[in-house]
């Protein structure tokens, strides 16, 4: 059984779902007086409400594969809270050989890391997805990866990007840029798997993190 102080997958990202969609219906009520519930009956939701639905469940379908593959050699810590900070990280694994940060993305889209530069030039490398540059994804989870790294001391600490429905190839697929794995739930789960060597105190370091990280 999980203890509670794992955390709930998603459950920030639900109530600022939640917190938008009832602002948006309380404008459209006012807006529309007595035909206000018809107008909020009719309505779509705006797309910048929407996505934080979507986030959320991308993070509760990877928090429940996270959860299943959970053992006395991986713990899960979900949505937690960056200290001093109103960002979160999605989820925390802690293996015997270390720490992952994982970055949940419920994005459409093939995956793929684009190389320039070379010789010549300084290398650059950029993530795509749907061929959208979307390095920035990256960078998030770098900045969240140096956050961890300060309270895991000489743990080593391992960024991910989880793509949840992306468009996968059937062979290959996964990669790596900058040290951070871009993959996919259920490769992710195997590569935590082979992680079970290590010295690393799983149930200390959890622990540690779990009263540094609050549950957001």
């Amino acid at each position: 059984m999980l203890s509670p102080a794992a955390g709930t997958a998603g459950s920030s990202a639900r109530r600022e779902y939640e917190r938008r969609k009832t602002k948006d219906q309380d404008r459209l009520r006012e807006k529309w007086g007595r035909f206000g519930a018809l107008a909020v009956a009719l309505s779509d939701e705006r797309p910048s409400t929407q996505s934080w639905a979507q986030g959320a469940i991308g993070e509760e379908r990877l928090g429940a594969r996270l959860d299943a593959a959970s053992s006395d050699s991986l713990a899960v810590l979900h949505d937690r809270r960056i200290p001093g900070s109103k960002a979160n990280i999605d989820h925390i694994a802690v293996t015997p050989g270390g720490v992952w940060v994982i970055d949940a993305k419920r994005y459409k889209g093939r995956p793929e890391l684009k190389i320039e530069g070379g010789f010549l030039h300084p290398r650059v490398e950029k993530l795509l997805v749907g061929r959208r540059d979307s390095t920035k994804l990256v960078d998030g989870v770098l900045k969240q990866v140096d956050v961890v790294r300060e309270h895991a001391g000489a743990v080593p600490v391992n960024g991910v990007l989880c793509f949840i429905e992306a468009d996968w190839p059937l062979v290959g697929g996964a990669f790596t840029t900058r040290g951070v794995h871009v993959l996919w739930p259920k490769r992710l789960a195997k590569v935590l798997a082979t992680r079970a060597a290590g010295d690393v105190d799983v149930a200390r370091m959890t622990a540690l993190l779990a009263t540094r990280f609050r549950r957001a």
